[in-house]
């Protein structure tokens, strides 16, 4: 049997098993790809995957962080 397959040169998952999709952006929180890359990554080229590699630290700025929840909106409601 061959080395080769252990020594492929491909592009790695950015997968950190923080999967959780944020609802209005539809990128994963934790590696930035949409549900759509995500489903399509294992049949992807290599130059597919690079150039979404590439494109996944703009993306990072897309995910708004959490303004309170409930306690900040009841806060706003009560001042506003």
């Amino acid at each position: 049997m061959s080395d080769e397959i252990w020594k492929r040169n491909e592009v790695e998952s950015p997968c950190v098993k923080l999967c959780v999709v944020h609802p209005e952006t539809r990128l994963c929180t934790g590696c930035y790809r949409s549900i759509d890359e995500i489903g399509a990554w294992s049949r992807m080229t290599p130059e597919e995957r690079r150039s979404i590699m590439a494109e996944l630290p703009s993306r990072a700025g897309a995910l708004t962080k959490r303004r309170g929840g409930r306690s900040a909106r009841l806060k706003r409601d009560s001042t506003g």
